[in-house]
């Protein structure tokens, strides 16, 4: 009973995470259509201080669809494991990327199209190999597994490190080193999913008549989470800033996706119990979920597509053939230099003619 009941959780909160991701990533369309539908109309942009886009409808639709899929992702964490509910966050890119080719008129390069399709797949792996965390139904098991040895020596080590970062390293290579604000909003970011897992188990606990606000833990948990993810938002907000947003979002999904995997496998033994196959399939998925996203960013901008390709593969062949073609080229090159250069002596000799000077003989 209780294995078909964990298969129902996971399917549950395998719809929620593939929800939230089609709700974000539309979001960021519904937005753009709202801000470039108030540019036409002369209102003062939002990037200048306006603010005309809260009388904007898709502005709020777009608005209202985020909303929609933080609380499915909110949701997620209650039903699947991190593992599989954080990578999965990564379909927002593509379903973004996706839906702006059409509705924006935003050309999806051939570095894009495959960047979405090694996304979909290494998706899909995970899916397949996703791993079975420990069940933990109540608050009381849930501060029991906050209490593990394990997970306290990783929690202090996090606000540790955070700290260094936030006050020693950050105020002297902040602005130059980009490793610096996004590891801070990475690290602290494993701790914020934990909160979420926390507050999923505490909201179904307050669904079946439980008395979850009396429960300290409770608001432990929703403490830390305001703390944790005002923290994350902030550095977050001087990264983008700062650097290219084509090369800070891959980076902060690989550090932050790899210390939330972490967290919850020291929290939740979510690896404990796995087959080798597994193991590597799931490392496999998030590796291929990792190259795709960095397809689809760092060659945004790159004008590349398959009719590009047949001029590449002859300058290709060019470049094999490249001894040859010197030694033609080289050839060619003497026989046009020796024209040109007779050309041009035969014009001076003329014009020197024309004015009459000796010395063109």
């Amino acid at each position: 009973m209780s294995q078909t009941r964990g298969k129902y959780d996971f399917c549950i909160g395998l719809v929620l995470a593939m929800s939230s991701s089609i709700f974000i990533g539309g979001s960021f369309i519904l937005k753009k259509k709202g801000l470039l539908r108030l540019a036409r109309k002369g209102s003062m942009r939002a990037g200048q201080g306006g603010h005309a886009y809260l009388k904007e409808w898709l502005w709020w639709a777009g608005l209202l669809s985020m909303g929609a899929g933080e609380v499915a992702n909110f949701a997620a964490y209650a039903f699947a494991p991190a593992t599989l509910v954080t990578p999965l966050g990564a379909l927002s890119v593509l379903v973004s990327a996706i839906l702006s080719s059409f509705f924006l008129n935003e050309k999806l390069n051939l570095h894009g199209k495959i960047g979405c399709l090694l996304s979909i797949l290494g998706s899909t792996v995970m899916v397949i190999h996703a791993p079975q965390e420990e069940e933990v139904e109540t608050l009381d098991e849930m501060s029991h597994k906050l209490g593990d040895p394990g997970f306290v020596v990783f929690a202090t080590l996090v606000v540790i490190v955070s700290l260094i970062l936030i006050c020693v390293v950050g105020p002297r290579h902040g602005q130059t080193n980009i490793l610096v604000y996004i590891t801070i909003c990475s690290v602290i970011g494993a701790l914020s999913v934990s909160c979420v897992k926390g507050l999923g188990i505490a909201i179904k606990e307050l669904f079946a008549g439980k008395p979850v606000l009396k429960h300290p833990l409770s608001w432990i948990l929703l403490l830390s989470l305001t703390v944790c993810v005002s923290t994350q938002i902030n550095y977050l907000n001087r990264a983008l800033d700062i650097f290219n947003t084509s090369i800070v979002t891959p980076i902060y999904y690989v550090i932050f996706t790899t210390s939330v995997l972490t967290c919850s496998a020291i929290l939740f033994k979510e690896w404990q119990h796995m087959a080798a196959d597994d193991i590597i399939g799931t490392f496999s998925g998030f590796l291929t979920i990792i190259v795709g996203i960095f397809l689809l960013h760092a060659f945004k901008d790159v004008n590349f597509t398959l009719a590009n390709l047949p001029l590449s593969l002859r300058k290709d062949d060019r470049a094999a053939n490249g001894t040859l073609l010197s030694t033609y080229d080289s050839f060619n090159d003497d026989e046009e230099s020796s024209a040109c250069l007779g050309e041009m002596q035969s014009t001076e000799s003329v014009s020197a003619r024309r004015n009459g000077s000796l010395s063109a003989f």
